[in-house]
């Protein structure tokens, strides 16, 4: 039996009422279903931010949550043909937790589907030395594919594409991990 990968998902928004929950809600379920990760959550509005980006304590628990990670499944929005401030601060706070693990995204957003904040996201984790996974799960208009308790319509045709990815990320997070335990990526290059 293969050991679970341990997949730490990172929500993209922090606004009141925002959509972000129904999308990682979903997420969660179909996980659960799919099985073979253990999941933990990151949250930026559970952490407290300023201009200089998160405090001590928030920074502590990004830190470790993203130090914890085998893989990470990012849920973004896409703000202004761009993705969340929040983002990239609890992005930016860490350096080394991010190296040599793979990255996959599940973006919404109007009639791109959040891509283009997947594209922007895709260079940022090139220089943390993170994986971007090719495949990604995207929502145009996300809130027609959900129903008023966050049910979507059709589960089966949204099913199909997570499965994909998330195979792919725990292919690329058990050979990182691997790699990892052979040798401490930083040495590669020294």
């Amino acid at each position: 039996m293969k050991e679970h990968i341990r997949v730490t998902m990172i929500y993209g928004s922090a606004r009141e009422e925002r959509f972000c929950d129904t999308v990682a809600d979903w997420l969660k379920a179909e996980l659960r279903e799919v099985g073979g990760c253990a999941l933990t959550v990151l949250d930026p509005a559970e952490l407290t931010f300023s201009a200089g980006g998160p405090d001590e304590l928030s920074a502590a628990i990004i830190e470790t949550r993203l130090e914890a990670a085998d893989a990470f499944l990012i849920v973004v929005p896409e703000y202004n043909h761009g993705y969340p401030a929040v983002l990239k601060a609890l992005i930016d706070s860490a350096y080394r937790p991010w190296h040599a693990k793979p990255v996959a995204f599940v973006s919404y957003g109007g009639v791109s589907g959040g891509l283009r904040a997947v594209e922007q996201l895709r260079q940022v984790f090139a220089e943390l030395h993170a994986v971007t996974i090719r495949d990604t799960v995207s929502l145009a208009h996300a809130w027609s594919h959900f129903d008023s308790q966050g049910h979507p319509f059709r589960p089966a045709q949204m099913r199909g594409p997570l499965i994909v990815m998330m195979q792919r990320l725990f292919w690329w997070a058990r050979a990182l991990r691997n790699a990892r335990e052979e040798s401490v990526y930083d040495s590669a290059a020294a």
